[in-house]
């Protein structure tokens, strides 16, 4: 069914952007070979300084996530199959396509943090690279339909996630990284829309297989890309790093549950015709927004009793 798609997956190859056109962490950053380098630096550093830790926190967080692209194509190349590596099928078009465009975003995190002095950068990048090595699971790996759909659902994720982020920056006053947030979310916008758009056609052609991987999917939970992260020093690191995404409200439970729903709303799951076991799943589908919708205010309450504590990104201060 995979191979099937190749024709619709050449059809959506336009939301690929032509690389003479795509921006590039340069265009976002300090000038270093401007004769007012310096100045430019200076006004750079003093913006950055008007971030609080809690946003810090969950800023080195999601660049270490994108950092771990290489997790994330592995797991893509179960489906998109480039054996050579240079393979012209659509399938492989995409996936290189979609790995040099997501791989601009761990680079221009990356160096934004750099260059702002305000975090323990030895930390930060021995936290990405624990993380590599790791590895990476969305938990169905042997269904390749549950890959898709868990890309559609983690696209969506991380366009919110890095929206939100922009914009409490924003509010800070820190226009820099609110620009840079931004145009991430933008290229996550155009991935959602491919990943999406397939998982529709593929509920058109196998409704009943689609159904099942997707409640296969919610069953374990959509896990998060950057679960098995460690510093080498705290042991519940991703857990502290969550509640403090959640608590300053960039990525709730809520939007666990509105992503659900909106991705039912996009596959059509209350239209869909289904007897037996997809039956089930489609029902059990249908019901989770609902559900995680009522568990948010308790779920939200735990994690405002959380307590603070020390990230080695910020130097070993708490948030």
């Amino acid at each position: 069914m995979i191979e099937s798609l190749q024709d619709y997956v050449e059809g959506n190859l336009s939301l690929l952007a032509p690389v003479e056109r795509c921006w590039q962490p340069t265009d976002l950053l300090p000038n270093l070979t401007a004769e007012g380098w310096r100045e430019e630096m200076q006004r750079f550093r003093e913006q950055a300084r008007l971030l609080p830790d809690d946003l810090l926190v969950v800023l080195v967080g999601n660049m270490i996530t994108e950092e771990a692209l290489p997790n994330y194509a592995i797991a893509l190349e179960r489906v998109a199959r480039d054996p050579t590596g240079a393979t012209e099928t659509p399938w492989a078009l995409w996936l290189r396509g979609w790995t040099a465009e997501e791989n601009r975003h761990g680079d221009l995190l990356n160096a934004y943090l750099r260059l702002t002095g305000r975090v323990d950068m030895l930390a930060v990048e021995r936290t990405v690279h624990h993380l590599i090595h790791n590895g990476f699971s969305y938990g169905n790996e042997s269904d390749e339909y549950a890959g898709l759909i868990y890309a559609a659902f983690q696209e969506r994720a991380t366009r919110l996630s890095h929206g939100n982020l922009a914009r409490l920056a924003s509010g800070r006053g820190e226009s820099n990284l609110a620009a840079i947030c931004r145009k991430i979310a933008a290229d996550e916008a155009r991935h959602e829309v491919f990943y999406t758009k397939v998982v529709r056609e593929l509920f058109r052609r196998d409704p009943a297989g689609a159904a099942l991987a997707y409640r296969g999917a919610l069953k374990k939970l959509v896990a998060m890309p950057g679960g098995r992260m460690a510093d080498g020093r705290d042991p519940d690191l991703f857990a502290h790093y969550s509640g403090v995404v959640s608590r300053v409200g960039v990525y709730t439970i809520r939007d666990y549950a509105a992503i659900i729903q909106h991705l039912n709303e996009a596959w059509d799951l209350q239209g869909l015709q289904l007897v037996g076991k997809a039956a089930k799943a489609q029902d059990y589908i249908c019901r989770q927004p609902g559900r995680y919708a009522e568990l948010a205010d308790e779920i939200e309450g735990r994690t405002g009793e959380t307590p603070t504590a020390r990230f080695s990104w910020l130097f070993d201060r708490p948030s």
